[in-house]
């Protein structure tokens, strides 16, 4: 029997003394090399829901396997040879399902490459891998000498930008596979003090337009890296002379799907003026404020809350922090006139009057004066000061934010209405969600983030659909992300009308995240709110929210060109 027959197997009963190569409880951070021990597991393996050679969950766990290099699963092998930030966060979140420890190994991998400021740098480097099989490469960044300052590791070559803050959630989910292998490993009291430096970073680094949420410096960090989102920050910025690089995704992928040279010699141009500038924050021409990335950094301010009474603190701080960020993101980036989340152009304030801002916020009636006046840590003066311009670009990451539960519901609501009409075609026109506007004059159903859609942005559209009590949508996208795995032999991403693949194939998150949701009996949802009933009130928060939070994701990160 092949390794990966092993791991999906139908298995049942109880194991004791399972040789596996953990790290010993006593290891002393999320670097410290694998040791070897005994580790005693007392639960039955996870089991394969369909037995047949040729089913979905072997053939997903085929290719988390052939992508595997011992230490990390890259995204693919030949586009993507290295070892992606938010990819890792998804991958494990699927091999927890396989192989708990192996997930593990993959977050603790990618925290081992942290800089000393906190950052997780959005690719980890094998030097094993050719300079010329992808660029920008290590010699390109310079990370251990340009961001020396910064804290860049001397052992390890890695990027000096980020990209979207899933891995708290991740690390949470993984140690609920198997808590038990992940306390005689140590796993959270060694990933904690990590992913804590991590967010640090962001809530106050990356705080550049003053009002509370985290920033992106460059299109790479949103990980939706082509998105017409981009396309107004973006011209203000000198492009790269063409001749200074050389495109290797082109080798892979064809000219028409993927960003147009023009975008990126600007992406270049930006990536070589923060490594010039020594990887500092907030003194580039481009910050932009953006709902998924701060969707998913709250959600993992949640997870890291849960971590944090896991390991027997409180965990009511962070809580408090999410609630607060929570209503940031609907102060700043909620139009309610559009019935969306926009991003928010840090630097692009003379575009837009401080009239249609202040009638936006008015608009914001769901908001009330009561919730901002509780909302105290925010400060008077700085929601009074609102930096930038909303991008008016409908953007599946403005969609992003259903997956929080403590979400107003009426805003849930709204965004159900936004992800199913004309704009997104949800259940309708399209078989997935696109990741950009079909009415948009940008739209084009094959060209990387302006248009297909991609299964991370359905996995987490998924979640907040059952969450917030939309259980025959999210049944509805639940299969058609299956069937659409399955047809398109795991690709990256696919044409939203018909499914066609597009991008790479056997690619990681979505097998990964396939095995996610055959792993979820589906309908199940006896935590999310239901029409009518707001389950995430004040009054009722306080009992429910750990586990609706905890059934949103437990029932259940290559992004763009990934620089």
């Amino acid at each position: 029997m092949d390794r990966t027959t092993q791991l999906t197997a139908l298995r049942t009963g109880i194991i004791t003394s399972v040789r596996t190569s953990g790290t010993p409880a006593h290891a002393s951070g999320p670097s410290s090399p694998p040791g070897r021990g005994e580790v005693t597991h007392t639960g039955p393996l996870v089991y394969d829901p369909a037995q047949s050679a040729g089913s979905l969950h072997l053939r997903a766990a085929r290719v988390l396997n052939d992508n595997w290099t011992g230490t990390s699963t890259v995204p693919s092998r030949g586009l993507y040879p290295h070892q992606w930030s938010w990819d890792s966060a998804f991958i494990a979140i699927g091999l927890r399902h396989l192989s708990p420890l192996r997930a593990q190994t993959e977050l603790e991998t990618l925290l081992g490459a942290q800089w000393g400021d906190g950052r997780i740098p959005h690719i980890v480097f094998n030097p094993s891998v050719p300079l010329d099989a992808y660029f920008p490469s290590p010699d390109f960044w310079r990370s251990s000498t340009a961001g020396h300052a910064a804290g860049a590791p001397r052992n390890v070559q890695t990027s000096g930008i980020v990209q979207p803050p899933v891995h708290a959630l991740a690390a949470w989910l993984v140690h609920q596979a198997d808590p038990g292998l992940s306390r005689a490993r140590a796993f959270l009291p060694r990933v904690y003090p990590r992913l804590a430096a991590w967010h640090r970073y962001l809530l106050h680094r990356r705080d550049l337009g003053g009002g509370g949420l985290a920033s992106v410096v460059h299109p790479w960090e949103q990980g939706m890296d082509n998105s017409p989102c981009w396309d107004a920050p973006l011209s203000r910025i000198t492009p790269a002379p063409a001749r200074s690089f050389r495109r290797a995704d082109l080798d892979h992928g064809a000219a028409e799907d993927r960003p147009t040279d023009l975008d990126y010699g600007r992406y270049v141009r930006l990536a070589t003026d923060y490594r010039d500038g020594g990887y500092a924050d907030g003194a580039g021409e481009f910050a932009v404020e953006d709902p998924a990335f701060n969707a998913l950094l709250i959600a993992s301010e949640h997870a890291l809350a849960h971590i944090a009474q896991e390991l027997g603190a409180a965990g009511t701080a962070r809580h408090a922090r999410a609630e607060r960020l929570t209503a940031a993101l609907v102060d700043r980036l909620w139009d309610p006139a559009e019935g969306m989340f926009f991003c928010r152009d840090v630097y692009g304030g003379d575009r837009e009057s401080g009239a249609l801002e202040s009638e936006r916020r008015s608009q914001n009636g769901a908001l009330g004066t009561e919730r901002r006046s509780q909302n105290s840590a925010l400060g008077t003066e700085r929601r009074s000061q609102v930096r930038g311009a909303l991008i008016p670009e409908r953007s599946v990451a403005g969609l992003i934010p259903l997956l929080l539960p403590t979400l107003p519901s009426d805003i849930a609501a709204t965004l159900v209405r936004t992800a199913s009409g004309s704009h997104f075609g949800l259940g309708d026109a399209t078989r997935l969600v696109p990741s950009y506007d079909l009415t948009g004059d940008a739209f084009d159903p094959h060209r990387y983030w302006r248009g297909p859609a991609w299964f991370n942005t359905n996995w987490l559209l998924e979640r907040g659909l059952r969450l917030h009590g939309e259980q025959m949508r999210a049944d509805g996208l639940r299969a058609a992300l299956l069937d659409t795995a399955g047809e398109s032999d795991f690709a990256e991403y696919v044409d939203p009308y018909t499914g066609e693949a597009c991008g790479a194939l056997g690619f990681s998150w979505t097998a990964a995240l396939t095995l996610d949701l055959l792993h979820t009996p589906a309908g199940e949802d006896q935590f999310a709110s239901h029409p009518g009933h707001d389950t995430f009130d004040k009054a009722h928060r306080a009992s429910t929210f750990e586990n609706a939070l905890a059934y949103a994701f437990e029932t259940g990160a290559k992004g763009g060109d990934r620089g």
